[in-house]
């Protein structure tokens, strides 16, 4: 038994100190490829191919191979896709997951997976990196809430709304993103009067829009994807008119771009989020031309979408580090997450750095729905907030007290 065991150790680090040497390195690709999210997938996939093909498909001198992993926004799809990546095609680094549980299903793989190091893709539940983070986890992201910055108080003191009823997605990111509006809302002054959370791919909506009270000022939608689409189409044949605070994804260009007019319903609609189609910075018009050229309109959005940029960070905060360190990733990728740690990313969206938990510090920006001249929909910066982390602001210890984002958190007291 212990000359089995001092051979599986002495096979493993041959295998390790052979990966840390090879000549090329072996990037595993997670998004939702399938289910309600997969036009988010697909556009993160956008974003991170400008990265690769940017970067020649080389990084640290060396040759990157991709494999994919689809998902559908389930942590067990996220699972299933880490496992066979890690474990049967054996890649060195991950880029992914894209939605908020499956961010917290690889936080927790990750601590079984020392040898590999995630890079999160652009899921945004607060859990994954405040709440007994991996040591080899990275997020160049903000978190749900993060996105949410400033959007309450815009609401409550430009708009004048003192009263909201809320339809979000009964999960972790869902539960991330209001928070972010909550806390912000609650402590100008308004009141939810109503919270109705509904499940991932949701198709009919009659009974939660029968529910909706008529006696608030507007009404939070956090839905993405198919389900945005769904709701504003079937509220739209039921008559509402009430006025629209989006969450982040109700409001991205995946949404924007949707087929029918029933997307028009947002064009005023406040939100918030990591991007805003027009802001007027040199680096992100620049990454919208490069989003442009690289894909055939049919084949894109009319501006990258927070997922295609998101991945795009991601992946170039891998390669910069692959290129800093000359592709090293021995003694368990020391220099590149030593790198990962403390780069100052110099991103389309804004300067991002990690914090103590290897989480991003970067920029929200507040923003309206708009009608463009050539027809599409997109968003007009209100207002940008610089250097917003995870704790909004507060001192860690009374953030904490508010408890993690769940459906009754935050209570408007």
């Amino acid at each position: 038994m212990k000359r089995l065991l001092m051979t599986t150790v002495a096979a493993g680090a041959v295998f390790a100190a052979t990966a840390a040497f090879a000549d090329s390195i072996k990037i595993g690709f997670m998004a939702t490829l399938e289910g309600t999210y997969t036009v988010l997938g697909e556009d993160g996939q956008r974003g991170f191919e400008i990265a690769m093909r940017e970067a020649g498909r080389k990084a640290g001198g060396k040759d990157i191979e991709v494999i994919v992993g689809a998902t559908d926004a389930s942590p067990e799809s996220a699972l299933r896709a880490v496992r066979k990546l890690v474990e049967q095609d054996k890649v060195d680094i991950i880029v992914g997951p894209l939605s908020g549980s499956e961010g917290i299903a690889l936080r927790d793989y990750a601590k079984t997976q020392p040898q590999v190091t995630i890079v999160n893709g652009i899921s945004g539940a607060q859990e994954t990196t405040f709440v007994d983070p991996a040591p080899n986890f990275f997020r160049f992201n903000m978190d749900g809430a993060q996105w949410g910055a400033g959007l309450g108080e815009h609401v409550f003191n430009t708009k004048g709304w003192k009263t909201v009823a809320a339809v979000a997605e009964d999960y972790s990111f869902g539960y991330t993103n209001f928070l972010g509006f909550a806390l912000g809302y609650c402590n100008a002054g308004g009141k939810i009067t109503e919270r109705l959370w509904v499940p991932l791919g949701t198709k009919d909506f009659a009974s939660i829009i029968a529910s909706l009270p008529d006696d608030v000022d507007a009404l939070y939608l956090g839905l993405g994807g198919g389900d945005a689409v769904n709701f504003l189409n079937q509220y739209q044949q039921a008559g509402g008119d009430a006025a629209l605070i989006g969450g982040t994804i109700m409001v991205d260009g995946t949404v924007l771009s949707s087929k029918g007019n029933a997307k028009k319903a947002l064009i005023g609609t406040p939100s918030s989020g990591p991007q805003a189609d027009t802001w007027d910075n040199a680096k992100w018009q620049g990454f919208i031309k490069s989003y442009q050229d690289a894909f055939p309109p049919e084949k894109r959005f009319p501006s990258p979408s927070l997922l295609a940029t998101g991945y795009y960070n991601a992946a170039n905060a891998a390669l910069t580090c692959l290129n800093e360190t000359g592709g090293d990733l021995s003694d368990g990728h020391k220099k590149f997450r030593g790198c990962l740690a403390n780069l100052e990313l110099d991103a389309p969206n804004g300067k991002i750095t990690l914090d103590g938990n290897r989480q991003a510090i970067g920029s929200n920006f507040v923003f309206e729905v708009f009608e463009q001249d050539d027809g599409n929909l997109g968003t007009k910066m209100v207002t940008k907030i610089d250097n917003v982390n995870q704790t909004l602001g507060l001192d860690e210890a009374k953030f904490r007290e508010l408890g993690l984002p769940s459906r009754d958190i935050v209570q408007c007291n």
